[in-house]
């Protein structure tokens, strides 16, 4: 079984995250017009600062409740990706008043539904079977 890298393995990316998402976003806020490529460097920023907000919790969560096998880092990484994807889209489309119920849960059970098969994928130990050529059966 191996263990889990401690959170201190983390905090370098967690605060280059933070601080670039965040401090980004207020430079544009304050610095910019709401142009297209503003608009694009909203939405990238916006992902780093929420994956960089997301991903204490997801380590946290995995910490609590283990799986079996249990999480990898490019497993902790790639949930809290998802969420700042998520979040960020759902802002993006806030932007232009095309959010919905519907488009909550939707884009939410799309997310959850790539990330559960990917896990799936990962967790089968599935080895193919080594047939040799000389063997004569």
């Amino acid at each position: 079984m191996t263990s889990q890298p401690t959170f201190r393995s983390y905090l370098v990316s967690v605060l280059a995250l933070l601080l670039i998402g965040w401090g980004g976003i207020a430079a544009l806020l304050f610095y910019s017009l709401p142009f297209v490529w503003a608009r694009w460097g909203f939405f990238a920023l916006g992902i780093m600062a929420l994956t960089g907000t997301a991903l204490p919790a997801v380590y946290f969560f995995h910490r609590r409740f283990p799986s079996e096998p249990p999480a990898m880092p490019n497993v902790i990484v790639r949930q809290a990706l998802w969420f700042g994807v998520y979040a960020a889209t759902l802002v993006w489309l806030q932007l232009g008043r095309l959010v919905s119920l519907y488009v909550i849960l939707g884009l939410a059970g799309g997310l959850i539904a790539i990330e559960y098969f990917i896990r799936l994928r990962e967790k089968a130990n599935r080895v193919p079977p080594l047939i040799s050529d000389d063997d004569p059966s």
